[in-house]
């Protein structure tokens, strides 16, 4: 019998395991497509750098947004104990939310930020937004009310105040596009901010 739960326990191991191995390669190709969309300037002076200047923007406040969605990601399975399909689903749908930040990175770059390709931007982290939400939801699901997760996350004020300020920029983006944008580069702020409440609840005496 307990050689049957060892069994089990560890399948779910390395179920998690490979979880991990699959989203870090997902971030890895996300990261990679933005980077390929740059185009190199024709020209060897700063002004032919002025071209490529929207497109290189966008790039970094995307890159920003995938790195932070990455250091959460990993923070979040680090805390969880197992997984289930559930988990599993769930993390498929946020990865493919993120996959379309290559997409509307470069069309809002190439764009000089016009309005629909803002707004579209924004909706994109809108819904990776709500995946992740729905990804952490179902981790807590899994582990309980009272697991090391759902303490460490709380009523997890950040996480709604962003998908707020989402909505305001998209419709922001019809008024003014760098009103938006600003409201974008925000969020990555208030993110970028050490987030140490799983670290915290991991380290902490039990």
């Amino acid at each position: 019998m307990q050689q049957r739960l060892h069994g089990r326990l560890k399948s779910l191991h390395m179920r998690k395991e490979r979880l991990v191995a699959f989203s870090d390669g997902v971030f890895a190709v996300i990261i990679t497509i933005m980077v390929l969309e740059l185009k190199v300037p024709h020209g060897t002076d700063l002004a032919a750098l002025h071209s490529t200047l929207p497109v290189f923007l966008v790039y970094v406040l995307s890159f920003l947004y995938v790195g932070i969605y990455w250091n959460n990601h990993h923070h979040l399975l680090y805390a969880c104990e197992r997984i289930n399909g559930r988990v599993m689903w769930s993390n498929l749908h946020l990865l493919f939310w993120l996959s379309l930040i290559p997409f509307t990175t470069g069309w809002m770059g190439e764009n000089h930020f016009a309005a629909i390709p803002t707004a579209v931007y924004g909706v994109v982290l809108l819904l990776a937004g709500i995946a992740y939400w729905i990804l952490v939801n179902a981790l807590i699901a899994v582990g309980g009310a009272e697991s090391m997760l759902a303490r460490a996350i709380g009523s997890d004020f950040k996480g709604r105040i962003s998908l707020m300020m989402y909505a305001i920029a998209i419709a922001s983006a019809f008024v003014n596009q760098w009103i938006a944008d600003a409201l974008y580069v925000l969020v990555a702020v208030i993110w970028l901010v050490p987030d140490r409440r799983i670290e915290k609840r991991i380290t902490e005496p039990q």
